[in-house]
């Protein structure tokens, strides 16, 4: 069973930067065959897709963030992150990072019903 941890959350001012990290365990597969996404909820709103890292290390991103954050992997220690910067009061959430069943995972990247593995969460809170 595939295990996911979020972890980097926290209270940081307005324009300031961020790393969350995604630790994946329980891996069967090599760790690159495994796309990931990465999405967020804020209180009384939708789960938002945030951006995306397939497979062969494309990456895709909510046009809300585009050219603020940026996903990366380091496949040797299994884990995702997620670099946000010049962040934003509207950028406070629940951050998951989440992964779909399918190796090889071609899409769609936005919708969080094709991604069956979650991690529990990590609050990134931004004071304006």
């Amino acid at each position: 069973q595939v295990q996911l941890v979020e972890s980097g959350g926290g209270l940081v001012q307005a324009g300031g930067s961020l790393r969350l990290s995604c630790a994946a365990s329980g891996i069967t597969a090599t760790f690159n065959s495994y796309s990931m996404g990465w999405f967020r909820q804020a209180p009384e709103k939708e789960r938002e897709f945030v951006g995306h890292i397939n497979w062969s290390g494309s990456t895709y991103y909510a046009d809300s963030v585009k050219g603020r954050f940026t996903i990366s992997r380091d496949i040797a220690k299994k884990t995702v992150y997620l670099q946000m910067n010049s962040l934003k009061a509207e950028d406070t959430a629940v951050y998951y990072c989440a992964a779909p069943r399918r190796l090889y995972y071609q899409g769609p990247y936005a919708t969080p019903s094709v991604y069956e593995y979650w991690g529990q969460g990590t609050q990134v809170t931004v004071s304006s």
